[in-house]
């Protein structure tokens, strides 16, 4: 159990995926039902951390009955938060102990995951996607949907775990703003598992083809579609959690509620409920403004559809990109 929903959100996201031995013993984590739990003694069973001398006679008295791994360490606060880990050989990511240090010890957090289980950062750039509908995803519908959270350097669907892919982002912030907004979200009738991935990077390995014919590898390293390749960019973009509401912009002159309607109906996804141009300027080359969708999966699906779509206009030399995200206005 943790002080707060949020909390425990990051805990899973740096957590889940990670080994406990080099190679295996995989940790598999999911929400639990209850939402309190009732400890009643600090024993090798359970502990609360909040109370560190629950169910002990001697409360404060002496010496404390021998630990089967030894005292706290110094540095360990009463409250039961302290710089130290949990009493388990953690990955080697995490690990920050010496040569003499024994197998099972306390390991010390490097600072970047202590700060993130705690309201920080997360330790790493790459992401993995489990959840991913076999048929109607691949590398560009996932820079699609995530590209709005942080630039995209690589994506790689894993062969051996059909459904699956690696996004390696641009930095530890993305990563972190990526798994608060899009975990568990719905998309295509499977519900996104996004977590944080013990891999530092996305190697081109093992590439194949997907069910649309597309590769399971692209590099979107020089995108000009990523949306945070410089300071005065990153801070035009809408970053929200996803909603009913797109925010469309960058469209031709030409573009009418018609058009967005067969975009809609030949990519095979719903169409909007409400659409809402905004007034533009006489000068403007280029139109935007909002589409609403009956539920917020209908909209999460035709953005990872859309988003980037090429919109040629008759006798034009170069085709319009579609851009979209998430809208603030939850309704129009």
């Amino acid at each position: 159990m943790f002080e707060s929903v949020l909390c425990a959100q990051k805990a899973k996201a740096a957590l889940n995926g990670a080994d406990i031995y080099a190679g295996c013993c995989t940790l598999k984590i999911e929400y639990a039902r209850p939402t309190r739990l009732n400890v009643i003694r600090n024993d090798n069973d359970s502990w609360d951390y909040t109370k560190p001398y629950l169910g002990r006679r001697d409360r404060g008295k002496g010496r404390q009955r021998q630990a089967i791994l030894g005292e706290h360490p110094s540095s360990f606060r009463h409250d039961g938060y302290g710089s130290h880990g949990p009493l388990l050989p953690l990955p080697s990511r995490y690990r920050m102990g010496s040569r003499d240090t024994p197998e099972l010890v306390a390991y010390p957090l490097p600072q970047a995951s202590s700060s993130y289980m705690h309201g920080g950062n997360p330790s790493g750039s790459v992401v993995m996607v489990s959840g991913l509908h076999q048929l109607k995803m691949n590398c560009s519908r996932v820079f699609n949907l995530f590209c709005l959270y942080g630039n995209i350097e690589k994506v790689k669907f894993m062969k051996t775990i059909p459904g699956t892919a690696l996004v390696e982002m641009g930095d530890e912030y993305a990563v972190e703003r990526a798994v608060t907004h899009l975990n568990n979200v719905k998309l295509f009738g499977k519900r996104l598992n996004v977590c944080v991935s013990k891999q530092h990077s996305v190697v081109p390995s093992q590439i194949f083809e997907l069910e649309d014919g597309t590769s399971s590898y692209k590099d979107f390293a020089m995108s000009k579609n990523n949306r945070f390749t410089s300071a005065g960019q990153a801070s035009k973009n809408i970053i929200q959690p996803p909603s009913c509401v797109l925010h469309y912009y960058n469209v031709p002159l030409c573009v009418t509620e018609e058009t967005f309607t067969k975009l809609c109906n030949d990519h095979e996804v719903l169409t909007f409920i409400k659409y809402k141009v905004f007034d533009a300027k006489p000068s403007a080359k280029t139109l935007s403004g909002l589409l609403e969708w009956e539920c917020k999966t209908d909209a999460v699906e035709a953005l990872t559809a859309l988003n980037h779509y090429q919109i040629r206009v008759p006798n034009g030399s170069n085709p319009y990109t579609l851009k979209l995200c998430f809208s603030t206005s939850s309704h129009l």
